[in-house]
């Protein structure tokens, strides 16, 4: 009797496997940031000014799609790293922060692109509406994730200065 049983069980683990069963591919791999080329905007060692506005020219790339990408601009007067860096820039000496500029947004990117170059203007006060913010070193960090939630960063040393 306990025979009978056995084969529809099996019938129906078989059906449970198969239908849980993933034929799509796993993305494994991360984006990429790419600042390589002529017009890429910032780059390590460029200057941003207060009161102005620049283009932020980047390509973003991956295997499969492309999801998301964020800005964090924040003061390095203590010269800490990411290390994510390339090269080094010629540093002022380490400072203590009074009025600095801070400065975290996040983009999307349209969907199903699996490449992506930004072409973004991005404007830069030059106070906080009373104050004028601390010129000097600062990071201007790249976060970008796919749409399978990898993710990649670049850290840039850029300084800050009014013209």
């Amino acid at each position: 009797m306990k025979k009978k049983y056995i084969l529809p069980l099996l019938g129906i683990l078989l059906l449970f496997v198969v239908a849980c069963s993933d034929d799509n591919e796993v993305d494994t791999e991360k984006p990429v940031i790419d600042i390589s080329f002529a017009d890429a905007f910032p780059t390590n060692c460029d200057t941003i000014y207060f009161g102005e506005t620049f283009v932020l020219k980047m390509k973003f790339s991956d295997n499969v799609e492309l999801g998301a990408y964020s800005i964090d601009i924040h003061n390095n007067f203590d010269h800490h790293s990411h290390s994510t860096e390339v090269s080094a820039c010629e540093p002022d000496p380490d400072k203590d922060p009074v009025n600095p500029f801070v400065s975290i947004d996040d983009f999307t990117i349209p969907e199903g692109a699996a490449s992506y170059e930004t072409n973004l203007t991005i404007s830069i006060p030059e106070n906080d509406g009373t104050e004028l913010f601390d010129e000097g070193d600062y990071h201007f960090y790249i976060g970008l994730t796919d749409k399978e939630g990898w993710s990649a960063q670049k850290g840039l040393t850029i300084k800050m200065l009014y013209r």
